[in-house]
């Protein structure tokens, strides 16, 4: 017993005095959990683009909520970018009391997230979720969502389950942001009826005439499912990691900037690497925040690094 104890206190001795650069060489690839939505699109691409120019290789993968915080938990991915508080209260929560993965920073603030209605809808006089019940023929029973397992499907669900604001006999329509999306664009010409699941950031808020439904604080919590918006990273990787964890610390972005970014991947069909790209090289402020204190992969100096890369 007394061996192996002098082997371990033989090697933290050794690895106290390592390098950096053996650790970086341990990071050289940074996994994310992105899901789909344009919005992780875009901060995912723009972490992409800054992590690559320091020297590491970012790696995405498209997979719904519950697969990133099992990933997580399982050391397939080590960053999420798109924690919605608190409507994924009830998906992240767990894995964060668990201390399998850690919530690191608010990366967006003042974001919302509740159902919502075309302008004309709300016009008619649905201002409410308490009034969606009377209208239920005009909306066909259904609350149209995205991808099937997301946290606002959930919600939805759950309102329905619970037979809130007289919704027992509801259906959630599982699709995907671009589908729900899709359907919204197919009626709205004929002012047809539909309630959907909003959010903002999203160019949606600019695309369409449309107004969010008040009163569902039960389930997507107070001004409108007000929202703030985590970087998630798997137990122990911002230890393992500390140049990568300074940058994940400092990357926060603005409801102007991931608006910006999707209008140009929604609307004009940029791709979203390239979007960023277009983005930090327009704005060098945000570079210098996001970089301070955090250096290449192997110890240089970060900014002319990444600028150079743009």
């Amino acid at each position: 017993m007394k061996q192996v104890t002098t082997r371990r206190l033989g090697t933290l001795f050794v690895t106290a005095f390592l390098p950096v650069s053996a650790f970086a060489n341990e990071c050289s690839s940074v996994r994310f959990a992105e899901v789909g939505w344009t919005d992780i699109t875009a901060t995912t691409a723009l972490a992409s683009e800054v992590l690559e120019a320091l020297g590491y290789e970012p790696r995405v993968d498209t997979v719904s909520v519950p697969i990133a915080y099992a990933g997580m938990r399982n050391n397939d991915f080590d960053v999420f970018l798109g924690n919605w508080m608190p409507s994924m209260a009830s998906i992240s929560d767990p894995y964060i009391e668990r201390g399998e993965v850690e919530r690191l920073v608010a990366n967006l603030e003042d974001a919302k997230y509740t159902l919502a209605v075309p302008q004309y809808v709300y016009d008619a006089g649905v201002t409410s979720v308490n009034d969606l019940a009377e209208h239920a023929e005009q909306f066909e029973q259904r609350i149209h969502g995205i991808e099937a397992g997301n946290d606002g499907n959930e919600l939805i669900q759950q309102m329905i389950d619970d037979d809130a604001y007289g919704l027992g006999d509801w259906q959630v329509i599982d699709s995907s942001e671009a589908g729900m999306l899709a359907e919204l664009s197919a009626r709205v010409p004929n002012e047809k009826w539909m309630v959907f699941l909003g959010w903002e950031p999203h160019p949606m808020n600019t695309n369409f005439e449309m107004a969010y439904l008040s009163d569902a604080d039960d389930y997507f919590g107070p001004n409108l499912g007000g929202a703030t918006v985590y970087t998630n990273t798997r137990t122990g990787f911002v230890e393992s990691c500390p140049n990568v964890g300074e940058l994940l610390s400092n990357m926060t972005f603005t409801l102007e900037m991931e608006n910006q970014l999707m209008s140009a991947i929604m609307d004009e069909g940029v791709e979203p690497r390239e979007a960023a790209r277009d983005y930090l090289s327009a704005h060098p402020d945000v570079l210098e925040a996001w970089l301070e204190g955090v250096t290449t992969r192997d110890g240089g100096d970060a900014l002319p690094a990444v600028q150079s890369a743009l």
